[in-house]
């Protein structure tokens, strides 16, 4: 096996995919071949559903890259892709066998490598998948990457990633990329969308995060959501909103080496925590 496989959080079944088609850098082949009629009728029937949910619920700039993935009645490759993309912002998307570690994983951002899992969830996992899969990272995560200013975000994500390992703040920069890039919100003037890709692949959750009652929508603040636990087993209770993705990118731009400092003598926050005095967003109609 050239590398170990990969699991986070608890969980007594064994990973997914195989890992002995890796490279040490996890990357490997997409393995093209393994996709049998029934998982692209999967992929298509995923794709239609959550396509038709974007009006209203997803920001403009992902809506407006969503065809660059090709063909829906598919599951794509990845070099087709490749085409489209390197070109538009000179990333790629490599393949991967499942989860990998952060290290490795911040290494590929830093290279304007996005690493995309090859195999798909079966049709009983239609609704619910406990993985990312190929659906998940390719409907998800890869349409925004052609947005210029949140792919340079993502890079920026992947370089500070390589320090927080060094410096032992992982957890709190992990943070930043679930409330952003897995489960982030904008506003625009028609009212908050989403953008984040745990979002956009969820049928359920891309609702619930733009007109549900439920959650609270925070403006978007480094610290307080580096301090913010998050839920992995159910529709988070709190959403970041951010202005605009430039504000991403700036908030990207500094030393975060004084602010793990000061984030680390405050107390963690709860993923449903209520802070006074904050800006908090309305449900859009």
């Amino acid at each position: 096996m050239a590398v170990a496989p990969v699991v986070y959080g608890s969980s007594d079944r064994p990973p997914r995919g195989d890992y002995t088609r890796a490279a040490d850098d996890y990357t490997c082949e997409q393995d093209y071949a393994q996709y049998s009629p029934a998982d692209h009728d999967t992929y298509r029937r995923l794709y239609e559903r959550q396509a038709a949910l974007l009006p209203g619920l997803a920001c403009d700039e992902f809506i407006a890259a969503l065809p660059n993935l090709g063909a829906r009645d598919r599951i794509p490759r990845f070099a087709d892709i490749n085409g489209r993309l390197k070109p538009a912002t000179g990333w790629q998307i490599v393949a991967v066998p499942g989860l990998i570690p952060e290290v490795p994983f911040f290494s590929l951002l830093a290279r304007r490598l996005f690493p995309v899992t090859d195999w798909l969830r079966k049709p009983e996992e239609f609704d619910y998948v406990v993985e990312p899969d190929v659906f998940h990272d390719l409907f998800g995560h890869v349409p925004l990457l052609f947005n210029p200013v949140f792919a340079d975000y993502i890079q920026a994500y992947g370089q500070g990633g390589l320090k927080a390992e060094r410096l032992g703040s992982c957890e709190h920069l992990s943070r930043l990329y679930w409330y952003t890039v897995e489960f982030g919100l904008i506003d625009t003037p028609a009212g908050v969308r989403a953008y984040g890709a745990g979002i956009l692949s969820s049928a359920g959750e891309l609702a619930h995060s733009v007109r549900s009652p439920e959650p609270q929508r925070v403006a978007f603040d480094v610290m307080r959501l580096m301090r913010t636990r998050y839920k992995i087993d159910s529709y988070q209770s709190t959403y970041f909103v951010l202005k605009s993705f430039a504000e991403l990118f700036d908030a990207t731009a500094p030393d975060f080496t004084p602010l793990y400092a000061q984030v680390s003598q405050q107390t963690e926050l709860a993923a449903d925590a209520v802070v006074a005095d904050e800006h908090r967003y309305p449900a859009a109609a």
